[in-house]
């Protein structure tokens, strides 16, 4: 007895999932972004008029998102 065809739209289970090119990107990005910040962070010295440069970093993502 044949095999019947997959119906039209039906999707077969593993062999056709592909990721789009920023599915890995973006993780690696924020990986490489920390790991970046945690090495740097043993140089920090900060002063009382001057902020961290994390903080200086979040104020300006939001400014930008906002």
């Amino acid at each position: 007895m044949p095999a019947t065809p997959p119906a039209p739209g039906h999707r077969t289970a593993g062999a056709d999932v592909r990721l789009h090119w920023w599915a890995l990107a973006l993780p690696a990005l924020a990986f490489g972004l920390l790991l970046l910040l945690l090495a740097g962070s043993g140089e920090i010295q900060a002063t009382a008029d001057e902020s961290a440069p994390l903080l200086q970093v979040s104020e300006q993502l939001l400014r930008a998102a906002g």
